[in-house]
């Protein structure tokens, strides 16, 4: 459903599809209910789009590139942009140097990285947030957060190392099912060739060192292997460039590696709470 309150807060790729689908509607001579039904949509879902009261989804995208694109790619390459446009504010700056990365070393303290989470997982995470979000806003923010996972696939493939607290795999999110789901989608993504996952183990301190005090942490090579730091908490985020800062983020987090299960090791433990859930 569409919320009123979009047409005021929509965001320029948003604003800008809705103008040209509208254009191009028009010039082909089509009612909104003859472009909905060109590609499988309501003509109240074509008429929230031209409005800007509701952003276009990815397959409304990928539909409009087939029906009104003409060979032009515009609605294909609107794409990732009408994506930015839904992400938080805060994310914004960080979502397209994520998706360009040639290696991403992540560490997560207290759910499980978005780049890692199951879409039940996700959606009991942002449902049952705080301040509670319409039911149309969770459900743009969990596609936002899947769409993400187009990185795994990419060509050429980006390296990604991810540290998880142990704590963020027994704190339950949604239900058990939707635990014994992530635990399983967990173990697929570290068999990945191009992924090396690993766990911080509670008892980690014991030894006399804890690295991972300082909270989380995203560490981002760009294509062009510049070194950036990721920082985000309570809605608020802060990138980091300052090379001899970005030493001191590295140095922490190869200590907090170090101080983490080994990747088989890791596995076990991830496979083990599957199982025990059975």
């Amino acid at each position: 459903m569409a919320r009123a309150e979009n047409k005021e807060t929509a965001g320029p790729a948003t604003r800008l599809v809705a103008d040209m689908v509208r254009m191009l509607r028009k010039r082909k001579g089509w009612t909104q209910e003859q472009l909905g039904k060109a590609i499988g949509y309501t003509a109240a879902a074509i008429s929230a789009l031209e409005t800007y009261a509701q952003p276009p989804s990815d397959a409304m995208l990928v539909a409009l590139e087939k029906v009104l694109g003409d060979g032009m790619g515009f609605f294909e390459q609107a794409r990732l942009y009408v994506r930015l446009d839904k992400y938080p504010e805060q994310f914004k700056d960080y979502a397209p140097l994520e998706q360009k990365a040639v290696g991403l070393s992540l560490y997560a303290t207290l759910v499980v990285h978005g780049l890692f989470q199951t879409e039940e997982y996700a959606r009991a995470l942002i449902g049952g947030g705080y301040p509670p979000l319409p039911d149309e806003r969770v459900e743009e923010l969990v596609e936002a957060r899947m769409l993400r996972k187009e990185l795994f696939e990419r060509k050429p493939v980006a390296l990604i190392e991810v540290i998880l607290e142990e704590s963020v795999l027994t704190r339950a999110v949604g239900s058990k099912e939707v635990m014994r789901e992530q635990w399983a989608y967990l173990a697929e993504r570290a068999k990945r060739r191009n992924v090396t996952l690993q766990v911080l183990p509670l008892e980690a301190g014991l030894s006399g060192e804890y690295a991972g005090g300082h909270g989380e942490m995203t560490l981002v090579e760009t294509a062009q292997h510049d070194h950036l730091v990721y920082l985000e908490a309570q809605e608020e985020s802060l990138l980091i460039k300052e090379p001899a800062k970005v030493s001191t983020y590295a140095q922490r987090y190869a200590r907090i590696r170090a101080q983490a299960l080994d990747p088989r090791e890791s596995l076990g433990l991830i496979e083990r709470l599957a199982g025990d859930q059975r």
